[in-house]
């Protein structure tokens, strides 16, 4: 038996024993593997747990008591997934959501996603056609999806192993390229664009990377199994990568009160997530957010219409009459200029 067969036989033994298995046992359910010298054997599933416990199989011994007996059992709770417990109009938001991932021609994880659609698809009882949508990615240029998508997986890879990668970088910000290293904490997609956040040896601290800019990338090959890297206990990516305009982090967080009336009203949670909101009189709600970047929210507020006004702090207020006097006068220069013509 070779060795990933022995594997995944010893993973379905301890899955399906309701008790401790003892190390006898494991050694009669395995003679030719198991059997020889008691070192030998000892030995070889040291190395066989080694590799189940690294694939985050929780395997532990017990010792036994009188209530059971000494060995080896699985820690369920920690093994299987809790149930999702999904309606069927939230597996069909999914359904499509992934499907829009897949066709994007862009997205790590396929394999993996493509299995989970075709589990959602056996729990429909049924063959669910495949929607026509797709996510578009508007800084992948055409011809660059598998370019991109290739590089996306290396990614996907090294954050999960925890493995430094080397990057060719094409920075808005300067000319040419520069190299850089990197120990990878996590990717994400906004807005059609997949950033890799990660600790840059280079420039000292947290940097954010545009996938799409990377023009060559290495990840580490050496001690695969090891990481090279441990990510802080404190890091998350929303800290990093804005999901909104107002997000980006070029200035201090300030409160905004913001008073949306008519449809916005009805629409504020799904406009600005985690604001506070106070529902003042029927069709008016008062949304409270940080802001760490007033020129987004004010471009922002300005494409809802007359019906987003900002209540608060004046400086906020001035931003937006500001953008907003620049709009029309450009907008009235064109005019003119045409009349002109």
């Amino acid at each position: 038996m070779d060795r990933t067969e022995r594997i995944l036989d010893l993973v379905a033994l301890l899955l399906d024993a309701r008790e401790p298995i003892s190390w006898a046992e494991l050694r009669e359910h395995f003679p030719a593997d198991y059997g020889g010298s008691d070192d030998a054997a000892e030995r070889k599933f040291e190395r066989d747990k080694a590799e189940l416990v690294e694939l985050g199989f929780p395997l532990t011994y017990v010792q036994g008591d009188d209530e059971r007996r000494d060995g080896y059992i699985v820690d369920r709770d920690a093994y299987y997934l809790p149930e999702a417990d999904l309606t069927k109009e939230e597996l069909a938001v999914l359904y499509a959501a992934g499907s829009a991932a897949l066709a994007s021609g862009a997205f790590p994880g396929r394999d993996d996603l493509a299995h989970a659609l075709r589990k959602i698809g056996f729990f429909a009882g049924e063959s669910l056609p495949t929607p026509r949508v797709r996510m578009e990615l508007g800084s992948v240029q055409a011809g660059q999806e598998k370019e991109v998508s290739a590089r996306l997986e290396q990614l996907w890879d090294a954050c999960a192993g925890r493995k430094w990668v080397e990057l060719t970088y094409a920075s808005p910000k300067h000319p040419g390229t520069t190299q850089r290293r990197v120990d990878p904490y996590g990717l994400a997609l906004r807005r059609g664009v997949w950033t890799l956040v990660g600790h840059c040896h280079l420039r000292g601290g947290l940097r954010t990377f545009h996938v799409h800019r990377v023009r060559e990338l290495k990840v580490n090959t050496a001690r695969p199994r090891t990481p090279d890297f441990q990510v802080p206990e404190d890091f998350s990516l929303d800290n990093h990568v804005a999901y909104f305009p107002w997000q980006h982090r070029f200035h201090a967080p300030v409160e905004v009160t913001l008073r949306l009336s008519g449809a916005l009203s009805s629409r504020a949670a799904g406009l600005f997530p985690g604001a506070a909101l106070e529902p003042l009189e029927a069709g008016v709600t008062r949304a409270r957010l940080p802001v760490s970047f007033l020129d987004g929210l004010a471009r922002f507020c300005l494409s809802l219409g007359p019906d987003c006004l900002v209540e608060g702090p004046e400086s906020a207020q001035a931003r937006l009459r500001e953008m907003g006097a620049r709009v029309v006068n450009r907008h009235a220069d064109a005019q003119e200029d045409k009349v002109s013509a």
